[in-house]
């Protein structure tokens, strides 16, 4: 994304913004199909949606052929008003994979029939005591992990994820326990998986599997593929990616006498390009040696920054069209009483500056690679009402999302008495 910007898919900001409102979610499906077009040489790509969960985005990815992941009992229902069917289909069409059941959560993935993807060995003993004689998977942690942060670490032994590698025998023993057949393993290490820490991944999968034996039918790769946010990133080699995993995958197949399908499970990779936070300059001021642009978006908004360090690319889109800016360096924040407001914080909450195109009130400062983890991870502090959002699909603007209106905010509260 340069630096000065007037369109998001074709579309003038300007309009965007006066016709939505801001802040303001904007997505490119062109971008997710894209992506999705990356990994077709996997089996089944099944979307974390918990990256990006709108229906309308469920929906575009199902009718591109992909299919779901759930960690929660509200995760299923969106995948069900998008159009996913629960059922133990082959692949399924919605897996639920998490570290526990809540009680609402379990008594629907029994109801609905909904397979799932069990990250302790609780979750075994309790499934079982409820739907014996299904299959199962199982979420392992290999012991170790990798991530951007430690926040977004979900391997080893400081990551509450997964089964631990060397719990895989009490594992099979629970599920014999009550007729739970484990079809399939699971691994995901963490976000931004270089292709080192992949072949620790796949060659720990294969040894998890060979405990397991021949009822596996299935492995899955996770998700984590790193995401280009800075100007220099690559994107990940996806075809190295998937012959890695097919490798190990053939190698299973071999040994057990039958195909082994082999799942991948993006969430970060699909949405993260595709999303940008659209926000209007609202004061510029100087704070000593520091200027700043103080935005109607904060981290109510979009929390990455504030929650790992997270950089993410800017752009200014002046409102009177200008073609030419001198730039200068600037910090960037939003509207909350928190000093921690800052979208050009580093990790640990160190402010940082960047060089952006002069701007002024009125101005737009247009937020990249904010499709995952954005308005999913969005919150009412101090009450400020949900944002927008809005799918460009095929040059033309869809409202997916209405912003919350005030009433919204205490719809559900109640003074006793």
């Amino acid at each position: 994304m340069t630096p000065l910007v007037h369109e998001i898919a074709g579309l003038a900001i300007p309009e965007l913004a006066q016709q939505f409102g801001t802040p303001l979610y904007v997505y490119d499906a062109r971008t997710i199909l894209e992506r999705i077009g990356h990994l077709a040489a996997f089996d089944v790509v099944r979307y974390a949606q918990k990256a990006c969960s709108n229906i309308a985005i469920l929906d575009l990815v199902r009718k591109n052929n992909v299919l779901v992941d759930a960690v929660s009992a509200g995760e299923i229902h969106r995948a069900m008003a998008a159009g996913y069917k629960p059922g133990f289909n082959d692949p399924p069409e919605i897996v639920y994979t998490a570290d526990i059941f809540d009680h609402q959560t379990l008594d629907m993935v029994v109801e609905l029939g909904v397979p799932v993807n069990c990250g302790s060995p609780d979750m075994i003993s309790q499934y079982g005591q409820r739907a014996p004689g299904n299959s199962i998977t199982l979420r392992i942690n290999p012991g170790f992990g990798h991530g951007h942060s430690q926040k977004t670490n979900t391997g080893g032994e400081q990551s509450k994820h997964g089964i631990w590698h060397e719990q895989i025998e009490d594992c099979i023993e629970r599920a014999n326990e009550h007729g739970l057949t484990i079809a399939g393993l699971h691994m995901h290490i963490g976000s931004g998986t270089d292709m080192e820490h992949l072949s620790q991944v796949s060659s720990a999968m294969e040894q998890a599997a060979l405990v397991v034996g021949s009822s596996i039918t299935s492995i899955s790769a996770g998700g984590g593929l790193p995401t280009p946010y800075r100007d220099g990133d690559d994107l990940v080699d996806t075809a190295a990616y998937y012959e890695q995993w097919d490798a190990t995958r053939g190698r299973l197949a071999k040994e057990f006498g039958h195909h082994v399908s082999l799942e991948i499970e993006p969430g970060r990779y699909l949405a993260a390009e595709s999303g940008y936070l659209v926000a209007e300059v609202r004061a510029v001021k100087q704070m000593g040696g520091n200027r700043y642009y103080l935005l109607d978006a904060g981290f109510n908004n979009l929390a990455r920054p504030i929650m790992y360090g997270s950089y993410h690319p800017m752009a200014v889109c002046p409102a009177n069209g200008d073609t030419e800016r001198a730039h200068q360096q600037v910090v960037v924040g939003g509207p909350l009483c928190e000093s921690g407001d800052i979208f050009t914080q580093e990790d640990g909450g160190f402010v940082s500056s960047r060089s952006l195109p002069e701007a002024h009130v009125g101005d737009y400062v247009v937020i990249g690679c904010a499709g995952a983890y954005g308005h999913t991870m969005a919150s009412n502090y101090n009450s400020k009402p949900l944002t927008a959002e809005v799918l460009i699909s095929d040059g033309s603007p869809h409202l997916i999302r209405e912003r919350q209106s005030l009433d919204d905010l205490i719809r559900h509260e109640r003074i006793p008495g």
